[in-house]
């Protein structure tokens, strides 16, 4: 890992649409400024280079030495007050991802940066061990990968998120996982253990069954069909699996909803929930431009149904309505979800976690009890 030089982060401000061959395999079209930035640049050719002939956007990996690492929040539309994130930013370069405005507090782009300049926390295990041993903690379930996910492509070579899991359950503290990647499986031997002592359950998110529509929509995370592995091996496992229909976008994956829980459910998910496309802050221009490069016969129908859903506007960050939308279309899609769940016997119980055996472990030098 590296850090950001002054000259490389003061580059990636800029304004800058890039031509399909420099963002093959990449989620976003374009680099605009973030929303804190005073400058902006554009690329144009000026006749010394060609645009064709620009290097291919490669990712790059940061340290960063936070300082904690458990975030906490009072949000009333989440099922968890706490959760952790091993990284910033993610290279599975899906266009709809709603944390992609958080790289502009970085002073990076939303766009391309987000999934090429990376950010890891090498130091997040020790942090959170520290964290954990206050005498004034009090355990409730942690999430992780509510931000960006802690199983993207990077994970694999640093391993941040599985020396997370250790600690987790070295404490016996309850945690919740959500993915879209198969790289999860690589754990279940943490995993199976603490799904013993009702300490861990696993969302793995499925936001197609059409391999090309994935590719397009996200380009570096797992296909459909590893996703399903996925889910069944952990469910071979004993570890709950949540099938997450996530982002639902409207004309693009809704026809879906049924075809996907059936699949999931027949991998072994046994609980299922839905998010609407949100579009905060940039991520309408991200996915606005994909659309329109992507999808463009379809565009003016997507953006018309998503702005049904959110009063006429492209989001509506209302507690209560911004993960559900509201109106006659987002009414449909809720019932449309809840009939084909009930016909499976999706959410029939919920897995709750335990804070029971929650323990911190003998420090070092500590006398143990006899009892």
């Amino acid at each position: 890992m590296s850090k950001p030089s002054p000259t490389s982060a003061r580059m990636a401000h800029g304004q800058l649409t890039v031509l399909p061959q420099q963002t093959r395999g990449r989620g976003a079209p374009v680099n605009m400024s973030g929303r804190f930035e005073t400058l902006s640049r554009s690329l144009f050719d000026d006749g010394w280079q060609g645009l064709e002939d620009l290097p291919a956007f490669r990712t790059e990996v940061f340290e960063e030495k936070a300082k904690t690492i458990i975030t906490r929040n009072d949000s009333p539309d989440i099922s968890f007050d706490r959760s952790i994130n091993p990284y910033r930013g993610c290279e599975h370069g899906c266009a709809y991802c709603y944390a992609r405005p958080a790289h502009a507090y970085m002073g990076l782009s939303p766009g391309i940066d987000f999934e090429s300049k990376l950010f890891a926390k090498p130091n997040a295990p020790e942090l959170l061990r520290s964290e954990l041993e206050s005498a004034s903690y009090e355990p409730r379930t942690l999430a992780l990968g509510a931000n960006t996910d802690c199983y993207q492509p990077v994970e694999r070579r640093l391993g941040i998120t599985r020396r997370i899991l250790e600690v987790l359950a070295e404490f016996n503290h309850p945690a919740g996982i959500l993915t879209k990647s198969a790289l999860v499986t690589r754990d279940i031997d943490i995993l199976a253990p603490m799904a013993r002592k009702e300490l861990v359950k696993v969302a793995v998110s499925v936001t197609t069954l059409d391999p090309g529509l994935a590719r397009a929509m996200e380009p570096r995370a797992a296909t459909p069909a590893r996703r399903l592995e996925a889910i069944a091996q952990l469910a071979a496992a004993g570890i709950p699996v949540t099938v997450m229909v996530a982002p639902i976008i409207p004309a693009v994956n809704d026809a879906e909803i049924e075809s996907i829980l059936k699949a999931a459910h027949a991998a072994g998910a046994r609980e299922a929930g839905y998010v609407m496309l949100r579009l905060p802050h940039e991520v309408k221009d991200v996915f606005g431009t994909w659309l329109h490069h992507a999808l463009p016969e379809r565009a003016a129908k997507v953006m018309s149904l998503v702005r049904s859903g959110h009063g006429g506007k492209d989001y509506d960050s209302t507690f209560g309505r911004r993960q559900t939308g509201s109106g006659p279309y987002a009414w449909t899609i809720g019932r449309r979800f809840e009939l084909a769940c009930r016909r499976l016997g999706l959410n029939a119980a919920r897995t709750r976690l335990s804070t029971a055996y929650f323990q911190p472990p003998p420090k070092r030098g500590q006398q143990l009890t006899l009892l």
